[in-house]
């Protein structure tokens, strides 16, 4: 009796440990294009926001652009300005880093994805970019859609 205890103890806890990988795993099949703020720090052009992207959309980008707004530490938008991360690699991690002339760091409360302006790779449809994406930042700056 108690070896048969001890193998429903086993198998009970072995059936709940695979159990609780699933749903990771299932995130991680997801389509997703995640951006990530990285850093926002001064240069000698102004602001210097710096860009962790991770193309998981299953296809290669050939053409990724986003409609940015900046706003200040009052709470309104400063700049609208396009940043355009170029081609994409599936599969790949791409750090991408881009000055906005004029922009004091300091001074950037929020930075908001407007919109994607463009969107394109074989089998992707133009909303995929938008429709996918996950942001994050490593700032004290507010980052999102």
């Amino acid at each position: 009796m108690t070896s048969l205890t001890t193998s429903l103890r086993l198998l009970t806890s072995t059936l709940a440990m695979s159990l609780a990988t699933v749903p990771a795993r299932a995130e991680q099949s997801e389509p997703v294009l995640t951006l990530e703020l990285n850093a926002a720090q001064p240069s000698d052009k102004g602001c210097r926001l710096t860009f962790l992207v991770n193309n998981n959309l299953g296809a290669d980008l050939t053409k990724a652009a986003f409609e940015i707004a900046l706003f200040n530490e009052a709470g309104v938008v400063d700049r609208l300005t396009v940043l355009d991360f170029k081609d994409l690699p599936s599969g790949k991690t791409k750090v991408t880093r881009f000055d906005l002339a004029g922009t004091d760091c300091t001074k950037v409360s929020r930075v908001l994805i407007n919109s994607a302006t463009e969107c394109a790779g074989t089998g992707l449809e133009p909303a995929a970019c938008m429709r996918k994406l996950k942001t994050d930042t490593r700032t004290g700056v507010a980052f999102g859609v």
